[in-house]
């Protein structure tokens, strides 16, 4: 095929998405140096819709938190989040009793199926430095037999996912983050093949060919993505940071959204003077009704009505936190420890 690109149109927040994604929101904040309590210093609060903050006044949001930003508990059903924190800390609780801090390159994978409630909050770890904070979180949705799944999360830790870096004839480098789909370059180079998702994830089937590929271009770089494995596949990239590359010798015209054939090979190069980022998601479609309802997708209205009164009966097992939004000590390292264990899981070393 000549040209691969089906379609492309202006990035609009959140970035909508082919099934089996629902949506990916792209997280980029400032948040400048804490209070010494972890949040925003006061002289920050002011003017801002305190709860529900998506203003990104002075660079950033508080979104649902005050005066830690983040997003006090809150119920899913039916669905997964995968949540990619490039830069800056997540602090993580949930109905089951599990706890977790990560950022760094770490992904945390959740997979909240029949109902969980959890918290996600950016704490400002450094009360002497800025507290930046870059982070993908990823919708994906769950076939209609394991949407009432048990819920599960799993961290994947930075030094465990794969990178595949290419150096072309300028010496520019390009940079593939392997969060889910195993690659296997086109240049030069073994397969690299991600962690495992969580067991009912759809991303978990070896025939539904997932992939969740961060590409990052410096100036001058370029790549070539390898075809989809299966033709059935939708994918689509976002190219969301930066001023300027090419799609298969196409120039972008602003930051877009491109639909491309599963079934070709996709070239990208940065024209641009800074760098530049590409996301690619892909999968077969699960090919089912939608019903969504905030934070509940489910296939029928009736089974949104229901994910309602069991949210309202049951709390989804209840909160065992004494606060919506908990956070660890500014000093605590990344870590995880997961429903049922008192052992906690930390990173492996780099």
């Amino acid at each position: 095929m000549s040209n691969p690109i089906r379609a492309r149109k202006p990035l609009s927040s959140p970035w909508p998405a082919a099934d089996p994604f629902l949506f990916c929101a792209f997280h980029l904040d400032a948040y400048p140096a804490s209070d010494g309590a972890q949040g925003v210093p006061r002289h920050h609060l002011r003017g801002r819709d305190l709860g529900s903050d998506f203003s990104g006044r002075d660079g950033f949001s508080l979104y649902h938190g005050a005066p830690i930003p983040g997003f006090p508990a809150h119920p899913h059903r039916g669905f997964e989040t995968v949540t990619v924190a490039k830069t800056g800390l997540v602090d993580h609780a949930d109905s089951l009793g599990a706890t977790a801090r990560y950022g760094q390159g770490d992904v945390q994978w959740l997979t909240a199926g029949g109902g969980v409630m959890h918290s996600e909050m950016f704490p400002l770890a450094s009360a002497n430095a800025d507290n930046p904070l870059d982070l993908y979180q990823i919708w994906l949705n769950l076939p209609p037999e394991d949407k009432m799944a048990p819920a599960a999360f799993k961290m994947l830790w930075s030094p465990t996912i794969p990178h595949y870096r290419h150096r072309n004839a300028t010496g520019a480098t390009a940079t593939v983050t392997v969060v889910a789909g195993a690659y296997t370059p086109v240049e030069q180079g073994p397969e690299l093949v991600p962690p495992a998702p969580p067991p009912s994830s759809w991303a978990a089937r070896p025939d539904t060919d997932v992939a969740i590929w961060l590409v990052i271009l410096e100036p001058g770089a370029s790549i070539t993505l390898p075809a989809a494995r299966d033709v059935r596949s939708l994918r689509t990239l976002y190219f969301h940071y930066g001023t300027q590359i090419r799609v298969n010798g196409v120039p972008s015209q602003g930051q877009e959204l491109y639909e491309v054939d599963a079934a070709s090979t996709i070239e990208l190069h940065n024209d641009g003077a800074d760098e530049a980022r590409v996301m690619l998601l892909q999968g077969v479609p699960i090919r089912a009704p939608v019903a969504a309802m905030g934070p509940f997708v489910m296939n029928t209205e009736q089974e949104l009505w229901q994910a309602r009164a069991d949210f309202g009966r049951t709390q989804f097992g209840g909160w065992p936190w004494p606060e919506p939004g908990p956070v660890h000590a500014p000093d605590q390292q990344r870590f995880a420890r997961y429903p049922g264990s008192s052992e906690a899981d930390y990173p492996p070393a780099s």
